[in-house]
């Protein structure tokens, strides 16, 4: 039987391909700029002071269905980072996240300084550069649906294009897939099979991993007593998107949350 995972994979390897025969490669490649700087967010996430709230813009998702649909990228973006967020992150899949690259581009326009992550599925090398052009900052490369190889080949196309990778790990048996040169590794406390949140998961593969990682806590994180705890565990940031998208004003929300933390 088929999880949601592997129907999000199997659609966005279709939309991939029809996008490949419209915009070839070569002509994404050819419209790139490696001379416009970019944004580090792993370095963000290690300043002393800094919040290490990387809040996402997501209009739905596969298990909540529509979070909210009634705000726009570029107002609650920019509120964000306006409320002390060290970086954004903006979902680009439609199909199931109700996302898209325009949505992305606006956020871009409206933050040309925070660090900004394209937050998607990335199962061919063509969405690397398709990053690079949206001008992302931080590409996500999921272990549970890449090999080890691809993960190392794509981190390496993204660090030539000047982006930084954040790859996603979910459980143990992805630890091996692990590429030293990725800039950060996050953990998913939502399993991607049934999209269901165990907040030990972060706990469980914190020090498994390589000890001068910058480490991310993702998904379900909605006290601010939770995100103080993981930072005194050794995490560095933390990716957080529904608990502030399912208020009617996500970047207040953001920003009261932010002034509860204990930063140090």
């Amino acid at each position: 039987m088929s999880t949601i995972l592997d129907k999000i994979i199997a659609n966005r390897k279709e939309e991939v391909s029809r996008q490949k025969q419209l915009v070839p490669l070569t002509d994404v490649r050819s419209k790139i700029d490696l001379n416009s700087p970019r944004n580090s967010l792993s370095s963000q996430l290690l300043l002393k002071g800094t919040s290490g709230i990387i809040a996402e813009f997501k209009r739905r998702s596969p298990s909540k269905g529509i979070i909210n649909d009634r705000v726009e990228p570029a107002n609650i973006t920019k509120g964000y980072a306006e409320g002390g967020a060290s970086g954004l992150s903006v979902l680009t899949d439609n199909q199931y996240f109700g996302g898209s690259t325009t949505d992305f581009t606006n956020a871009r326009n409206s933050n040309p300084t925070t660090p900004l992550l394209r937050k998607d599925f990335i199962v061919d090398e063509y969405q690397l550069f398709e990053s690079r052009l949206l001008n992302a900052d931080v590409i996500l490369l999921i272990a549970a649906v890449l090999t080890k190889s691809e993960i190392s080949r794509y981190t390496t196309i993204a660090h030539e294009l000047g982006m930084e990778v954040l790859l996603e790990l979910h459980a143990e048996n992805e630890l091996e897939k692990i590429d030293l040169f990725v800039d950060m590794i996050g953990i998913n406390n939502r399993n991607l099979k049934d999209f269901k949140v165990d907040m030990d998961r972060s706990l469980r593969l914190l020090h498994q991993l390589p000890s001068e990682a910058v480490k991310i806590s993702e998904s379900g994180l909605n006290d601010p007593k939770t995100v103080d705890f993981l930072r005194e565990q050794g995490f560095h940031g933390f990716l957080m998107g529904e608990n502030f998208m399912k208020t009617e004003d996500p970047a207040a929300t953001c920003a009261n949350f932010i002034s509860q933390l204990k930063i140090q």
